[in-house]
């Protein structure tokens, strides 16, 4: 309850100030501070579930620092011969994406893709003596999958209230639908969760109209809804009840919600037939209905799993990147030209950790710092921060097997999409309080 009290009186009092527009304040958090006529924006998070290898999703390619790379690397460094394709430059730098990653190389050549360089959970800036030495706070249970798949979702860092980033984003605004507000297309994730509610999970096909509910005439089954709606209204003063009761509620007007999507104009799109295609087809179509009501904020997290290559990387990373490829590019095509919602939307990848620049010999071993995508017509295209210097127990390196220490933080990423998402810098401080500690609070990628 302490962390709904704090968020009470930073931001219903310090926006809304006293007298009556305190008192608006009184509702559904976000409520009273509606957004503007045509504000719709959503965010969507793709996580690669497992810990995605960014050390071979983006590559330098000047001599000093592809040779380190790929002495490091040995059977896992990509061979210049297949990254002209995707090869591009930054200030002046040589660099390329993973070869498997064509569709995403020109949407960075367009101007539509950020790299946000080695970032990751911490609690506060860090250095290699630090962490060797113990002189600052780390982020607990590190290279643990489960443990580091919840705080880089709840922000890197781990919370009490058990909210994650997305779910406080939406405290901080008006999400209006509110079943349609958080959103998980794989399954129970701690991105989506807020102050008051857990989010949905909604796998492509999903179908959650009650049965009993298709009668002819129509009045019959509007007759048999109102009577559950009733039946809920009761609840006899119990608090377990009532939770219940609400929770059922919030089920129906999903389903229905989703009945509507189901019904709506077909995208015109076409979308793989893959894992992550279906995920982003579903986010899209329910974009189209939310978008459709008004003003709003909606978040999403879709997951595609295999990411953890500690073997047989070199095929199995390529596979999944071009999945990854392919969807997203299907995704962003859809929003640009089906919805026209290109500077609305904005996708960005996040993963359980980075992976070793070491080899094991058939693949990579659970790391920390990673390298992260964000796409959309509002980012400002180009790369964030600095490559680590792929120098095996070097001022980058957090053992001796190339462990990149992030030098981005998870909030501070964030805290950059939060304030394009359009949180107040005290929301965001509240939604993201570690990340006062950081010079650079807003790392400059979104408009």
């Amino acid at each position: 309850m302490k962390y709904f009290d704090k968020r009470f009186s930073r931001r219903n009092f310090l926006k809304a100030g006293a007298g009556l527009g305190a008192l608006a304040a009184f509702g559904r958090p976000g409520e009273a501070f509606a957004t503007t006529a045509g504000d719709y924006k959503a965010l969507v998070c793709i996580y690669l579930a497992g810990g995605c290898d960014g050390n071979n999703m983006i590559i330098p390619l000047d001599a000093a620092r592809y040779g380190s790379y790929a002495s490091a690397r040995t059977a896992l460094a990509i061979p210049m011969s297949k990254l002209g394709s995707t090869s591009f430059t930054h200030q002046g730098m040589p660099y390329a994406f993973h070869y498997g990653l064509p569709k995403l190389h020109a949407r960075y050549q367009q101007g539509r893709v950020a790299m946000a360089l080695n970032t990751g959970n911490l609690l506060e800036p860090l250095t290699r003596y630090d962490f060797l030495h113990n002189t600052k706070q780390v982020p607990s249970n590190l290279f643990s999958h489960s443990d580091q798949m919840v705080q880089i979702q709840m922000g890197g860092v781990p919370r009490e209230d058990a909210t994650g980033w997305g779910g406080r984003l939406l405290d901080c605004v008006s999400a209006g639908n509110k079943s349609l507000g958080g959103i998980s297309t794989a399954s129970s994730a701690p991105f989506i969760c807020s102050l008051n509610d857990s989010g949905n999970v909604v796998p492509p096909g999903t179908n959650l109209n009650l049965a009993g509910l298709n009668l002819w005439p129509s009045s019959a089954s509007l007759n048999r809804r109102q009577a559950i709606v009733g039946l809920l209204s009761f609840d006899g003063g119990s608090l377990l009840r009532a939770a219940a009761n609400k929770a059922f509620a919030e089920g129906m007007q999903l389903g229905t919600d989703l009945a509507a999507a189901s019904t709506s104009t077909p995208l015109a799109t076409t979308f793989p037939q893959t894992t992550l295609g279906k995920q982003l087809k579903l986010i899209a179509s329910l974009m189209q209905l939310r978008a459709g009501q008004g003003p709003g904020r909606q978040v999403f997290i879709a997951t595609l799993g295999g990411f953890d290559t500690h073997s047989g990387q070199d095929w199995q990373q390529w596979d999944l990147f071009l999945e990854l490829d392919a969807a997203l590019d299907a995704f962003h095509t859809c929003v640009e030209n089906d919805l026209h919602l290109g500077s609305q939307v904005t996708s960005f990848s996040l993963a359980d950790f980075g992976r070793t620049l070491q080899s094991n010999g058939l693949g990579s071993d659970h790391a920390w710092g990673n390298h992260q995508f964000v796409i959309g017509g509002a980012v400002h295209g180009g790369l964030y921060g600095q490559m680590p210097n792929f120098q095996l127990s070097g001022p980058d390196d957090a053992n001796t097997r190339g462990v990149w220490i992030p030098q981005q933080s998870t909030e501070q990423f964030a805290f950059t999409l939060g304030r394009w998402f359009g949180a107040s810098d005290d929301e965001l401080a509240w939604a993201f309080p570690s990340v006062e500690k950081f010079t650079a609070q807003d790392l400059g990628f979104m408009g």
